[in-house]
C-alpha cells in the first residue's frame, strides 16, 4: 500500500464529495477516468505547481486517486475499484452530472489541457 493512501474501506462519502467538490479536481477526475496513469503535469492547464501540490493530497487523501513516484514526477490513476466498491454508482453518477450540467462542464473545461 502506498504511504497516504487510505484502505478501500476507511474511504468516507463526506471526503470523497468534499474533494469532488471543486471544478479543478472533476476535470482531473474527468482526465483520468480514462483508465490511465497520468503524469501529474499533464492534467490541468493554468495552476501554479505549489496549488496543483494541494490538490493532489485532498485527491489522494480523500481515496479518489493513486499516486505514484515515476521519476521526478508522479503518475496519478483513479481509484475507481475502490470507489466503486464503498459507494456502486457514484462516480459514474459525478462524471455523467459534469458532463451534462453546462456550468459544470464549462468549469471543468477551462481546466483542461485539450
Amino acid at each position: 500500500m502506498l504511504e497516504n493512501h487510505p484502505q478501500r474501506a476507511a474511504i468516507r462519502l463526506e471526503q470523497v464529495l468534499t474533494a469532488l467538490g471543486n471544478p479543478l479536481r472533476m476535470a482531473v477526475i474527468a482526465v483520468l477516468a480514462d483508465g490511465g496513469e497520468h503524469p501529474c503535469g499533464s492534467l490541468v492547464k493554468g495552476v501554479s505547481k505549489s496549488t496543483l501540490t494541494h490538490h493532489w493530497r485532498v485527491l489522494r487523501d480523500s481515496g479518489v486517486i493513486w499516486q505514484k513516484p515515476s521519476g521526478r514526477e508522479n503518475l496519478l490513476s483513479l481509484r475507481r475499484d475502490d470507489l466503486e466498491a464503498r459507494f456502486p454508482g457514484l462516480l459514474g453518477a459525478l462524471l455523467n452530472a459534469t458532463a451534462q450540467d453546462a456550468l459544470t462542464c464549462a468549469a471543468v473545461q477551462a481546466f483542461r489541457p485539450d
